[in-house]
């Protein structure tokens, strides 16, 4: 895996526009901010961006429940050997 330079969590407080992303991306399990969401920690743009895809992809719809899309979600990281 390649390593990206990130804002460690921590400091996260410090930047205006990266405390206010930071309920919507950090992890409750763990406390902390996953990887795959943190390498957009130096564009916080890039970051609410990434967020507001995840959330339009993974919300449902009439025809393709949000149960239905996490459950494509899980099988495809299986797949793909990720922890996500």
């Amino acid at each position: 895996m390649a390593w990206i330079r990130t804002v460690p969590d921590e400091q996260w407080a410090e930047d205006a526009d990266l405390a206010g992303l930071h309920p919507a991306v950090v992890d409750p399990e763990h406390g902390r901010v996953d990887h795959i969401m943190a390498a957009h920690s130096l564009n916080p743009r890039g970051l609410a961006a990434h967020q507001a895809l995840y959330t339009s992809a993974m919300a449902g719809t009439k025809t393709f429940r949000k149960v239905d899309r996490e459950l494509v979600a899980l099988v495809v990281s299986l797949q793909n050997d990720c922890h996500y």
